[in-house]
Formats: structure tokens, C-alpha cells, sequence
């Protein structure tokens, strides 16, 4: 990849959507013509906007497919023509939709929405179905302490509460392969994720699994790998720092995960896996002492990896595809 940094040893010394509803203030695309097939989107933290970077473009020249800011947790479709993400604007949130192309920005369903029974508010990290008809999506109920999984279809319609209960909160979700299920990070609030769930999708109860060795929580993301038989996560160590972790993924649950990079420094921040090849992960790369985040790969095999590479520099919550 065109600018890529590479660091052996594994230490870095580094410090379809048609029937939404557009957008109606004028300002929240950007005209076509962008060159995306396969790479990361994400967000910048200065503007924030929603910005993609093809594998074959350059990671230094990122092209913005919005231009109103407010936006956060980009997520690329399976076939890589979208992009489902959180626009903030106040108090209120609103999942939107772009063209990995270019243009208009959509809306595909807001908090407060009437479908929603329970009231949805704090909308946040959502993710395409395996087949693009559904998106699932992270909400608070009002007047509830802990967030819940909700999903709708990419029309607007079918809105469906897919955790309704008072005690366990979800985090950001990821489907299996077959689009069955979803998998999600669980605990007793979104700072102590110490579970790992899976969440099925025909209404059967979710079970889960611990962390297992030395991650006590999941800090942002559980990623489900392309074939489904592993998923990464960042982890949160007693020392405050977090890690990417790999774990076995089966039907019955998942295995203890392995730390798959080596950073030292307590202050560095490993974040937002993003699978990108069946043996390789995206991360968020960043520094508690102020240096600009960006996104790194890492190659995933026994013990700790032996190479990480810097792929796109100045980002921030990344995601990965199509895949």
C-alpha cells in the first residue's frame, strides 16, 4: 500500500438504500465520483466527517463523503457500496446512510421514532446485515440505565428491539457470517463490557462468555472474522491500557482471547479492530499523551504478531470492507 510505515518486532515506536429518506439541509454529501472498492472509512475528530480511503488510493488523501460534521462510527457494507453511521445533531442522533461513491446522505431512522416503544435515545456503533436489508445499532431506552441492540430495516421500516431488558447493556455488534446472529460485547454498563454475547436473531435468548487471561472489558468493539471462526476486540489490562485480542468464535460461545500486539507504553491505546483479511486486523492506533490517532494493521497468528503497518494516518473509528 502506497505510504505504508512498517515496525517488525511488533513494538511500534510511534508517540439497497433507495428507499430512505434523504437528508433535507443540503449540506450533509458530496458529489460522486469517489474510488472506493476495498479499504478503511472512518472519522476524522477534528471535523468530524465521514471519510474513505480506498486500499489502492492514497491513505494521505482520504476522500470526504460528508460534509456537515456530527458524524461518528462509520460501518462499510458487505458489498462496499454504503455506509451506515450516527449523525449527532444536539441531543438528538439519527442513523444515516452515504454512498462509498459519493453523494446525498440518507436517513434511515432517528431517536424518538414512534417504532420504538421503549423510546431510543444515544444512538451509536451500528452495522450492516451480511445481506444489506438490516441494520443493528447500539441505544439507550429512556429512562433506563443500561444500552440496548436494536434493528431496522434499510428502508426505515421493521424496527425490533433485540435485547429488551434492565440489567445487561450491549455494545457495539457485529453479525456472524450467515447473518443469524449478532455478537456484542455485554456487561453491567458500557465502561464494564466484560462479557462477550451472542445475540440471535429469531428471538432465542443470548448467551454469553467470559473474557478469559487478562482483559477485564471490552473498551469499543468485538469484530467477527470473515469466515466466523475467531473475533477481535480491544481489551481494557489493569493497567489502563488496551489491547487487540483474538479469540476462537463457535456456536456454543467464545474461547479465552490471546493478545495479538506488544506496545509497551501504558499510555498507548490499541482500539476499534476491524477485521481486513482472514488473517490480518485494522486497529486504532493512539497516545494518552496527545498524538494523533491513526489506523494500523496487524497480522494475526500464534502468539504475539511479528509486523504492525500503518495504513491511514489522522483517523479515528475505524471500519473495514467490504470483506
Amino acid at each position: 500500500m502506497t505510504g505504508m510505515r512498517r515496525f517488525m518486532g511488533g513494538v511500534l515506536a510511534v508517540g439497497l438504500l433507495g428507499a430512505c429518506e434523504p437528508t433535507d439541509d443540503g449540506g450533509g454529501g458530496t458529489t460522486g465520483d469517489v474510488l472506493f472498492t476495498e479499504g478503511f472509512a472512518f472519522v476524522r475528530e477534528d471535523d468530524r466527517n465521514v471519510f474513505v480511503v480506498d486500499d489502492d488510493g492514497d491513505p494521505n488523501s482520504p476522500q470526504r463523503l460528508t460534509t456537515r460534521g456530527g458524524a461518528y462510527w462509520p460501518a462499510v457494507s458487505r458489498d462496499g457500496r454504503s455506509i451506515v453511521f450516527v449523525q449527532r445533531t444536539g441531543s438528538a442522533t439519527s442513523l444515516q446512510t452515504v454512498p462509498t461513491s459519493g453523494g446525498t446522505t440518507a436517513t434511515l431512522f432517528s431517536s424518538g421514532d414512534a417504532a420504538c416503544t421503549r423510546g431510543c435515545t444515544n444512538f451509536r456503533t451500528p452495522t450492516f446485515s451480511p445481506d444489506g436489508r438490516s441494520v443493528v445499532f447500539v441505544f439507550s431506552p429512556t429512562g433506563s440505565s443500561v444500552t440496548s441492540l436494536g434493528r431496522v430495516n434499510t428502508d426505515g421500516s421493521g424496527f425490533q428491539e433485540l435485547t429488551p431488558n434492565n440489567t445487561i447493556s450491549y455494545g457495539a455488534p457485529t453479525f456472524v457470517p450467515n447473518g443469524s446472529a449478532v455478537i456484542a460485547p455485554a456487561g453491567s454498563s458500557l465502561r464494564q463490557l466484560n462479557q462477550i454475547a451472542r445475540v440471535p436473531l429469531d428471538g432465542s435468548t443470548p448467551f454469553s462468555s467470559s473474557l478469559g487471561n487478562e482483559a477485564l472489558a471490552v473498551e469499543n468493539r468485538v469484530a467477527v472474522s470473515p469466515n466466523g471462526s475467531q473475533v477481535a476486540f480491544d481489551a481494557r489490562l489493569s493497567s489502563g491500557s488496551i489491547r487487540i485480542f483474538v479469540a476462537s468464535l463457535s456456536a456454543t460461545g467464545v474461547g479465552n482471547g490471546q493478545r495479538v500486539t506488544d506496545l509497551t507504553a501504558a499510555s498507548v491505546q490499541e482500539t476499534w479492530p476491524s477485521w481486513t483479511r482472514s488473517n490480518q486486523v485494522g486497529f486504532l492506533f493512539s497516545d494518552a499523551s496527545g498524538s494523533d490517532p491513526g489506523i494500523y494493521r496487524a497480522g494475526v497468528g500464534s502468539g504475539t504478531t511479528s509486523s504492525v503497518s500503518l495504513s491511514v494516518p489522522s483517523a479515528a473509528e475505524p471500519s473495514y470492507g467490504p470483506l
